[in-house]
């Protein structure tokens, strides 16, 4: 069982276990709750511990982070390639391929998916926390949690400077302005059961792009998109907006035979680990589709333009 170690600081001797827990470490009420139930939930210098207890400065604090009871339907485990980008006992960082569902999917149960291929990786009882999703078509960087616990704390930061990504995408066209950004409400296109547009009473969505390059004849353009906020389909949905649909988007632009995908890349992914506060960045280079266009229209071996933008501050 993974769990977090901590020992009291002077500063916070005095405090109780509940206010530690709920002011330091961020445990929801729930969370802290489901704890006291659990034999060692809650441990002080090696002891059981409620959370009404005092601590003292120097008190030794464990308390288990993982799932204390398997998930409502177990992953069923399929072998499909899943390079892992990075890994702690708390979470994972991995390059999804292109064509990989997040989940399984009721229509297509023995499509490929993440959840899946990990339960192969590491066994059936794995406990699947997506935390940014990526769509079936979607390549690149991608998170999972190994609790609930730590999949609350990055959910609370994904949409914040302590966790920032980056995509690169394809756009037919070319955006004008170069650079800027794309703050357009998202809502459900009634004409459809899948796809989002923009329209005014929708939901906020906010997207900043910069153009990377631009094909000779100024029919593609490489670019690079940060979302800002976390909507269905929201970098496709702005870009097409604009006027600048992602290269092989049935579901927003059209159909071609250069990418049989739209052209979206989970490229880079910048965060502070909620347990260590350690900085990471990962990312993933191009897949071969999209690096095969890049060669083709942009004459950049589908890296050269890559880092263009600088490294995302955290």
């Amino acid at each position: 069982m993974e769990h977090i170690t901590r020992t009291v600081t002077p500063d916070e001797d005095g405090l109780t276990v509940r206010r530690y827990l709920r002011g330091r470490l961020h445990f929801s009420a729930r969370a802290v709750s489901r704890l006291t139930r659990a034999e060692t939930g809650i441990m002080v210098n090696g002891e059981r511990a409620f959370t009404i207890r005092v601590l003292r400065a120097g008190d030794i604090l464990q308390v288990e982070t993982g799932d204390h009871k398997a998930p409502k339907k177990p992953l069923i485990p399929g072998n499909w390639p899943l390079p892992i980008l990075w890994e702690d006992e708390h979470l994972l960082i991995l390059d999804k391929p292109a064509g990989m569902t997040s989940h399984a999917s009721n229509f297509d149960p023995d499509a490929p998916n993440v959840g899946g291929a990990l339960a192969y990786q590491r066994g059936g009882n794995f406990v699947f926390h997506p935390v940014n999703r990526l769509d079936r078509g979607t390549s690149g960087v991608m998170v999972v949690a190994k609790s609930g616990y730590i999949h609350d704390r990055l959910r609370r930061m994904l949409h914040g400077r302590a966790f920032l990504r980056e995509y690169r995408a394809i756009c037919t066209g070319r955006p004008n302005p170069p650079n800027g950004v794309i703050n357009s409400p998202i809502g459900r296109d009634e004409r459809s059961i899948v796809a989002r547009m923009v329209r005014p009473d929708g939901v906020e969505a906010v997207t900043a792009y910069e153009t990377l390059t631009v094909s000779d004849a100024g029919n593609l353009s490489l670019v690079r998109l940060c979302p800002g906020t976390g909507r269905t389909h929201q970098l496709r949905v702005h870009m097409a907006h604009m006027g600048c649909a992602l290269l092989g988007d049935w579901l927003y632009g059209v159909e071609t035979p250069l990418i049989a995908r739209p052209a979206l890349h989970s490229y880079k992914l910048a965060l502070r680990h909620p347990v260590t506060d350690e900085r990471l960045e990962l990312t993933a280079p191009l897949p071969d589709d999209m690096r095969r266009v890049a060669e083709q229209y942009f004459n950049t071996g589908g890296n050269q333009h890559a880092d263009m933008a600088g490294d995302v501050p955290l």
